[in-house]
């Protein structure tokens, strides 16, 4: 009894070792380390300076696009009301320069205030 037990004991762990080595066999092959790709296109368009123009409307008063420049932009009211009587004269005014993301930021701000703005590439 005792030399049949050690004899099942024998090709169990045998079993194992043979599924063990299989496994990292298998393991090898199917899964290889992950590659990291670089990405091929520049970051140029995103690091330009954006321009924040505002376009002139016949809706809004100019006070109130004045008061909109102030709280937007933090401008005092003297450059708020040299931009606003740029776009109402000249039909557009660059209120702003700079990174896209704040850029896009304060486009759409002026938007929620009903204030027709747009983004464009700073030459």
């Amino acid at each position: 009894m005792i030399c049949q037990a050690r004899a099942v004991r024998a090709r169990v762990v045998q079993n194992v070792s043979s599924v063990l080595c299989l496994n990292q066999k298998v393991g090898s092959s199917t899964l290889s380390d992950p590659t990291i790709e670089k990405k091929t296109e520049p970051q140029q368009s995103l690091d330009l300076p954006w321009k924040v123009i505002v376009h002139n409307d016949p809706v809004n008063l100019m006070t109130y696009v004045t008061m909109v420049f102030q709280r937007v932009f933090g401008y005092p009211r003297e450059k708020a009301e040299k931009h606003m009587l740029e776009v109402h004269h000249h039909g557009r005014s660059i209120l702003w320069t700079g990174m896209r993301e704040r850029a896009e930021l304060y486009v759409q701000q002026l938007h929620g205030h009903l204030l027709w703005a747009t983004l464009e590439k700073a030459d």
